[in-house]
């Protein structure tokens, strides 16, 4: 067997982590430029906005969640209305 060196693992990983698998929109399933009016995410359903908060109470970035930009500014919004009415924590519990 041929022993593999350091640098040509480092090199696989590197290759394998570019190669991850394109995220998309979870809330535009026609696509960004098709989504519809006016664009609303709605702050009392905790199941879809514990999935795009972390454990630490922060909103996930849109590079980690996939949501296009202009669902991420109504997933913001939503996030802090139901923080707002005690629906989300603001901070994790200890």
């Amino acid at each position: 067997m041929s022993q593999i060196s350091t640098a040509e693992i480092r090199k696989r990983r590197k290759k394998k982590s570019r190669l991850k698998k394109q995220l998309s929109c979870r809330f535009c399933p026609d696509g960004p430029k098709r989504s519809p009016r006016p664009i609303y995410v709605d702050y009392k359903d905790l199941k879809t906005l514990r999935t795009l908060v972390d454990r630490n109470g922060r909103i996930l970035p849109r590079r980690r969640t996939g949501t296009s930009a202009k669902w991420h500014r109504a997933v913001r919004k939503a996030v802090v209305r139901s923080r707002f009415i005690a629906l989300l924590p603001y901070v994790p519990e200890d």
